[in-house]
């Protein structure tokens, strides 16, 4: 995962206010349950020393937020009486979380997004096609394709001369209307980043639909017959297909990060190894295994390579104020101001990760040290 999306608040001096809350509304007593665990997270941030401003501009945006169907997570972070980023969370966090100190509390986005792969979907028939893209921060957009040509569409079978021209001619209407929604098609796909496209409709409709789409996309694609362009029909295994097929991307994802790692022989291993190959910006990739419980810390200056695992450390680095912070969020700024990217592991991914924490490196001098713990 890349995360150009932290570049605006990792870039930026704080303090940061950090939010995360179940923003859930489909319970009839909904509206007023995110009231009362909105105004108990404002009371822990006010408790943390954050100003009124930053609290008002976090309040414009959790109580005037665009509601979503289903149980959902909603992530803020707001620095001077701004809020710069807001994302919506795919599922409700495991706790609702406020906090606020120099740097943003960003692990729990980047947890919750690795499982976002970005993704397009569509459902035609003869005459067009309905698109839905989600990015990789969640957020849906839609096309609908009318093809331009909507005659003939059925191979009637009239008899005589006329026969072979009317079902030439509905073929070559399934072919251009194909090839619009393709048009469409790829162009959400680039819009929205998508790792995978599920095609589903007509047999023949999303065949002429595949055949159309540029060939950048071809190994990106996915076809089924589980789901109908038509009203009232039941798309559950549409959307398992797609479920899955999501998953299986992301899970390549790690796979890759997970053999170039080990193709290293431990350099790169612990977070000793990982500090040290930040401060460098050798970092090409950093795997982590998400714990929500860690109180790790670590020690950061002005730039985002100011990163170690002591103050004097960093002093000797001519850093004048060394500032101690989590660890994962020190790491996860470290990464986004280097253009360096993150695969987030489950501890059964890799159970014996030193610290928890490794990298795969964009280059391994003479210098480069070892893996290993802290003793």
């Amino acid at each position: 995962m890349q995360l150009s999306f932290l570049r605006p608040i990792c870039a930026r001096p704080g303090p940061w206010a950090s939010v995360y809350l179940d923003a859930s509304r489909d319970t009839h007593d909904a509206h007023a349950a995110l009231d009362v665990r909105w105004r108990n997270l404002q009371e822990r941030l006010a408790e943390q020393g954050t100003d009124r401003a930053t609290l008002a501009a976090l309040d414009d945006v959790v109580r005037g937020h665009e509601p979503m169907p289903g149980d959902y997570g909603l992530a803020a972070f707001a620095t001077d009486g701004r809020v710069t980023l807001t994302e919506y969370l795919p599922a409700p966090p495991l706790k609702d979380i406020a906090a606020y100190g120099p740097v943003a509390h960003t692990m729990p986005l980047v947890a919750q997004r690795r499982d976002q792969i970005p993704w397009v979907r569509v459902l035609t028939n003869r005459t067009g096609a309905e698109v839905t893209g989600v990015s990789a921060g969640g957020v849906p957009r839609h096309a609908h394709v009318k093809g331009g040509n909507q005659w003939p569409i059925r191979k009637v079978d009239p008899g005589g001369w006329s026969q072979r021209h009317f079902q030439q001619g509905a073929q070559l209407s399934w072919q251009r209307n194909a090839g619009d929604a393709a048009a469409a098609t790829a162009e959400l796909a680039e819009r929205v980043g998508a790792e995978v496209i599920v095609i589903a409709g007509e047999t023949r409709a999303r065949q002429l639909l595949a055949d159309q789409l540029p060939e950048f996309w071809q190994d990106r694609m996915v076809q089924t017959d589980a789901g109908f362009l038509a009203a009232g029909a039941d798309q559950g295994g549409l959307d398992d297909v797609t479920v899955q097929a999501i998953a299986e991307v992301a899970a390549a994802h790690t796979d890759v990060a997970l053999d170039k790692f080990g193709m290293q022989q431990q350099v790169g291993e612990g977070l000793d190894a990982v500090v040290t190959a930040l401060q460098r910006s050798q970092v090409d990739t950093m795997l982590i295994v998400d714990d929500p419980s860690s109180t790790e810390q670590l020690w950061i200056g002005p730039e985002p390579t100011d990163i170690a695992l002591s103050a004097d450390e960093l002093r000797a680095m001519s850093v004048a104020e060394p500032v101690r912070v989590r660890a994962d969020a020190a790491l996860l700024r470290a990464l986004s101001g280097t253009d360096a990217g993150v695969t987030v592991l489950d501890p059964d991914q890799a159970p014996d990760l030193t610290d928890g924490v490794g990298a795969v490196l964009r280059y391994v001098d003479a210098s480069t040290p070892a893996g290993g713990g802290r003793g």
